[in-house]
């Protein structure tokens, strides 16, 4: 009798059980290691001795089969339906709803499809609870905001995932053309009147600006340009959480998954590489100015060569959650690192009006009692 697809699914799933009790064991964000949340029981995760390392950009631009793995043996992964985020977890974690945009996950998981798997991880360091506690603080702060956004004040309404980003190396040449500026002074007279009314000759320097053509090449070697490869947060939320310490970067080990989510990157490699060039001229940018030097600069063109490019797929810690009001989604986001909280607000128009009658009403008062004397 051949066992049905979901007894398949089961005889699949490593899981890290409690050698105590059996429970299954998370990843603590406050230790960095594995824990059981009913016995307490707490394992080390092995330290890998593989080097966070750089892959060629050129090999994975179209990665073969042999290139793509799946990110734990155990792992499942289910897609929103509503705004098409596709996250990966590891049972017993489970996705009941969306990080990204609340709605609820309908969607039955299956088997998490093989993808270009991540080199690094920085672990969360910061627990649920901590996380629960900044978003508090943050709602505090916010006036007129409508009794909904409270629902962010409960533990269970943000939720841990990995983001997926890429970073990406590369030598660069730049061959440029453009003009230098050189500034000389004329003297010049000029006549005002003075305070007696008599017209008096003064002189003053008038800058001018000499231009020279000019051209050359500049060379610089780019590390670690980050880009989020999610379509899912605002690129605006998320460079808002940084800086993100990625000194701590972790080679992958899926125990890191315990406990928590991955989404699946949005943004393909190629994609993610276009976005890395453009910050990358802006810094050329800069060093072609350098270059002319002079007083001031025109730069008419710039062809840059890119070589020896490679990339890391890394997983970032966030605790994210979102609802829906008047048809918006509003999104807080948590740097699971730091504590940085990052959000949309809505504003209460009724919180609003009852204010401005509350200081209406006052006005009248101060009037009735003091006006009428």
């Amino acid at each position: 009798m051949q066992p049905s697809p979901e007894q398949s699914n089961k005889e699949k799933i490593h899981r890290y059980p409690c050698p105590t009790c059996g429970a299954i064991l998370v990843f603590e964000p406050k230790d960095g290691q594995l824990s059981c949340p009913y016995c307490g029981h707490k394992e080390v995760i092995p330290s890998s001795a593989d080097r966070v390392e750089e892959r060629s950009y050129e090999e994975y631009l179209q990665p073969r089969s042999e290139q793509l793995q799946m990110l734990a043996e155990s792992a499942l992964e289910v897609q929103c339906s509503s705004c098409g985020a596709i996250v990966t977890f590891v049972p017993p974690e489970v996705a009941r709803e969306c990080d990204f945009c609340g709605a609820k996950i309908v969607a039955q998981p299956k088997s998490a499809d093989p993808t270009v798997a991540p080199e690094g991880v920085l672990p969360f360091r910061l627990p649920q609870p901590e996380a629960t506690a900044n978003v508090k603080k943050w709602i505090a702060s916010r006036w007129f905001a409508p009794n909904a956004l409270k629902k962010f004040a409960t533990p269970e309404a943000i939720d841990g995932v990995y983001l997926p980003f890429w970073t990406y190396d590369a030598n660069t040449l730049s061959y440029y053309t453009g003009q230098r500026g050189e500034y000389y002074y004329v003297t010049e007279s000029y006549t005002e009147t003075d305070s007696q009314g008599n017209t008096v000759t003064k002189t003053r320097q008038v800058r001018h600006t000499n231009w020279y053509p000019v051209s050359g090449t500049v060379s610089r070697w780019f590390d670690d340009i980050l880009i989020p490869a999610t379509k899912s947060l605002q690129r605006k939320r998320l460079d808002a959480l940084e800086p993100w310490d990625l000194a701590e970067i972790k080679s992958y080990e899926p125990a890191y998954l315990s406990g928590f989510k991955a989404q699946r990157y949005q943004v393909e490699l190629g994609e993610g590489f276009e976005q890395a060039k453009a910050i990358a001229e802006g810094v050329i940018q800069g060093d072609v100015r350098s270059d002319i030097g002079g007083d001031e600069q025109m730069i008419s063109d710039i062809k840059t060569h890119y070589s020896a490019i490679t990339f890391k797929h890394l997983l970032l810690p966030v605790y994210a959650g979102a609802y829906t009001l008047n048809q918006k989604v509003f999104q807080v986001v948590v740097n699971g690192r730091t504590g940085e909280v990052q959000g949309d607000r809505p504003y209460s128009i009724a919180k609003i009006a009852l204010f401005i009658a509350s200081i209406v009403a006052v006005i009248l008062l101060l009037y009735l009692i003091f006006g009428a004397k």
